[in-house]
Parts: structure tokens; C-alpha cells; sequence
């Protein structure tokens, strides 16, 4: 499958859609500014109705990337978008597209609750016309059902997280606990056998791994229970799936009388505003960035398939990483 890689700046304003840069092969782009007609593309000005089936609102993360997409997808722009959040629900989420399909939409966009499931009403949008775009997670179907995909490389990130801990713990014995995702979600699956990967062959044990569901509240919860079971001195490293639960690791840490950051350290992925705060004050030592600014792309990429404009099937955004310095000196200027 080919990839076309944007830097992590080209996602932060509209000019990227020009999406000149950072193609790992060169192969693949989103047209300029393209106006699609509403059936199909035909050159018109008519308003493109549009169906987004959002995961839900589980994070600061996801609420950044339905600010961005509700944003791309504007009357402004031409769009008139139907938003749908699934509460992390999948039977929901695909009863969502359904309606979308029966509502007659111009295109349907999917942030998947999870990877499988989808052939069946993915089957059903193709049958009907509705032309199909997944943004941030991926699924298990026939790439054939959806046409491209846009978001981050789950694995990478986990490889990432991994490699920072493989470097900071060397040949020490450490006793690692893991903050799981969403079960059966892309990126909870590919973060964690990137990061095991980068660990692979180091003294680092995973004790235990149970899902906080990317949420804050999940992620207190479950390491509430890391606590009661394995002590603060039981556990040196948490690896969180996504910041949100590691936010919600420091207070349980902190209830107990730990010092996040210091007795046990914390390493984390997306790169959120509180995230960043707390790798900024010490709480968190590690951060790897999932970008959730991926409306503006999602959206040209819209209206290129409704113009019959070619696009690539894959769309790869670059992360970058956070030490505590790196996060003091960017953390005024982002935008999410």
C-alpha cells in the first residue's frame, strides 16, 4: 500500500491542503481547493452534505479532532455536515453510517470505533454511491469498501514511546504497567506492539495491562487498582496509550502519596494541552504526538473523490516527540 507521508506542520493550517511537502515517495496528493458538486462532483457550487461518525468525546484529544473536522466541514466551506458521536459505542457507530446512508449523504467520514465489523455497511455505502473516507483509526476491511484513509501511523508511535523507555531504563529491571485503549481499536492495538517491539530484549517486564478505554477516569481507575495490588515501589514505569490516562495515572499516583514523574515515571502519547502542561511541570517524562488537526485534509480529500480527482488510498501524518524542555518551549503556540 502506498503512503503519503505530511508533516506535522502542513496539518496545523489550510495551506496544507496545498500538501506540498513531505511524501516519503512522492507519489500521492490532495488537489488545491477543489469544488466538488453535491452529487457526484460535477463542478457545481451546490452544498456537499457530508455524515461524521466520531468515536465519541472520550478525551481531549477527540475533542480537539471534532473541533477540527467540524471547522474543515463548514457552511463556510461548502459543506453541510451531519455529526454523529458513537459514545465509544460500535453497534452505534454503525448504525450511525446506516442513517447517514439512508439520509441520502454526498460522502460519509469515519473515525472507527474500532477495526472490524465494517464490510457489511461499508458494502452498503459503496452499493449506494456514497463514497467513503476513514480519518485517525483504520478497519479490517477490503481497502476497496473506503476511498483513502487519513491519519497517524499508530505503530510508529508506539515504537517511539518504546524507544524512549528502552533508552532511559537500559538494562535495569523495571516493572512496567500499561494503560490500554479502547479494546480492539486500531491505535490501542498498534501502539502496543510498537512499544513492545522497542522493548523487545530489555529488562523491562510488563506486570499488568488492562484497558482505561482512553479515557481520564479509566485511566485513575485501573491505576487505582495497580496501586492497591503492586504498591508505589511495586511500579516504575506507566505506559498510557493516550495522555487522557495518563492525566488520570498522576492523580491516582498523587492520591497515594507518589510523585508522578519522579517514583514512577510516565510516558504517554497524543501531546494534548494538559498532557504537554504536565510533562512541561514534571508529572509525565515522555510525550509522543498524535496530531488531531486532520479536518482540513479529510475534507479536500472529500471533495477531490466527489470531483474524480485521484487520491491516495493512504495519508500518513508525522509526529513529533517531547522531552520537558522541547514541551516549555512549544506549549504556548499550539493549537490543541
Amino acid at each position: 500500500m502506498r503512503k503519503t507521508f505530511i508533516s506535522t506542520m502542513a496539518v496545523a493550517g489550510a495551506s496544507a491542503l496545498v500538501l506540498a511537502g513531505c511524501s516519503s515517495s512522492d507519489e500521492g496528493k490532495v488537489a488545491d481547493d477543489t469544488t466538488a458538486g453535491a452529487s457526484g462532483g460535477d463542478g457545481t457550487s451546490e452544498v456537499i452534505t457530508v455524515g461524521f461518525a466520531q468515536t465519541g468525546a472520550e478525551s481531549g484529544w477527540r475533542s480537539a479532532n471534532t473541533e477540527s473536522m467540524q471547522n474543515a466541514f463548514s457552511e463556510d466551506n461548502g459543506f453541510d455536515l451531519v455529526f454523529n458521536a458513537a459514545d465509544n459505542d460500535p453497534a452505534a457507530q454503525i448504525s450511525a453510517v446506516r442513517n447517514f446512508i439512508n439520509q441520502g449523504v454526498d460522502a460519509i467520514v469515519i473515525a472507527p470505533v474500532v477495526e472490524d465489523g465494517w464490510d457489511d455497511v461499508l458494502q452498503e455505502a459503496k452499493d449506494a454511491g456514497i463514497p467513503v473516507v476513514l480519518e485517525d483509526r483504520t478497519v479490517s476491511a477490503s481497502d476497496d469498501l473506503y476511498e483513502s484513509w487519513v491519519g497517524l501511523d499508530f505503530h510508529a508511535e508506539g515504537v517511539k514511546a518504546g524507544e524512549w523507555a528502552a533508552e532511559e531504563f537500559g538494562d535495569t529491571p523495571t516493572n512496567m504497567v500499561v494503560l490500554e485503549g479502547t479494546t480492539g481499536s486500531a491505535p490501542a492495538n498498534e501502539r502496543a506492539a510498537g512499544f513492545d517491539e522497542a522493548i523487545a530484549g530489555t529488562a523491562i517486564e510488563t506486570i499488568d495491562s488492562q484497558t482505561g478505554d482512553f479515557t481520564r477516569d479509566g485511566g485513575k481507575s485501573v491505576m487505582e487498582g495497580y496501586i492497591a495490588n503492586y504498591g508505589l515501589d511495586g511500579i516504575d514505569l506507566v505506559y498510557a496509550h493516550n495522555d487522557d490516562m495518563g492525566l488520570g495515572a498522576i492523580e491516582a499516583i498523587e492520591a497515594a502519596g507518589g510523585t508522578p514523574g519522579e517514583d514512577i515515571k510516565i510516558v504517554t502519547i497524543d501531546a494534548v494541552k494538559d498532557g504537554m502542561q504536565a510533562l512541561v511541570d514534571g508529572k509525565i517524562n515522555y510525550i509522543v504526538e498524535c496530531n488531531p488537526m486532520l479536518g482540513e485534509l479529510a475534507a479536500q480529500i472529500v471533495k477531490d473523490v466527489l470531483a474524480g480527482t485521484e487520491v491516495e488510498k493512504t495519508y500518513y501524518v508525522e509526529d513529533q516527540t517531547f522531552t520537558q524542555e522541547q514541551a516549555a518551549e512549544v506549549i504556548d503556540e499550539r493549537p490543541y
